[in-house]
């Protein structure tokens, strides 16, 4: 599979086939905000995306189908509220110490409700849609 995925539950399949998470994930935002225009965002996020084995990944897609929701105002997918896209422990995506209250503070709704602790808008790109 080239190019970039069209959905969320597209990255878990591209995961699960040996592929980097992180890259496919951001290839698939810049699709996102490429359908935000075109009225097509929602359908990127409604589909669940395969369990995957890594529970940080698993845990993310959940709060990336959420936080897209939130942030452009689409219907949040009831598969983002499974209990397995939640983490049991924290989860810091800088590893630098003195970023830990940051992140904490920062973090969007989404991800600091799965325990997962980011910057303020995770999900930038060149791409993204100026709201």
């Amino acid at each position: 599979m080239n190019g970039r995925p069209n959905s969320l539950a597209e990255v878990a399949e591209r995961r699960q086939a040996g592929e980097n998470f992180g890259r496919r994930l951001s290839k698939s935002l810049d699709q996102f905000y490429q359908a935000l225009a075109s009225g097509a965002a929602q359908a990127m996020i409604a589909m669940e995306p395969a369990a995957l084995d890594d529970a940080r990944e698993h845990a993310l897609l959940g709060a990336a189908g959420e936080h897209l929701a939130r942030r452009w105002n689409l219907s949040i997918p009831a598969w983002t509220n499974d209990p397995s896209r939640f983490l049991k422990r924290p989860y810091f995506t800088s590893p630098v110490e003195g970023l830990k209250a940051l992140l904490i503070a920062e973090s969007p709704l989404a991800f600091r409700r799965r325990l997962i602790f980011t910057e303020a808008e995770p999900f930038r790109r060149a791409r993204m849609p100026r709201s």
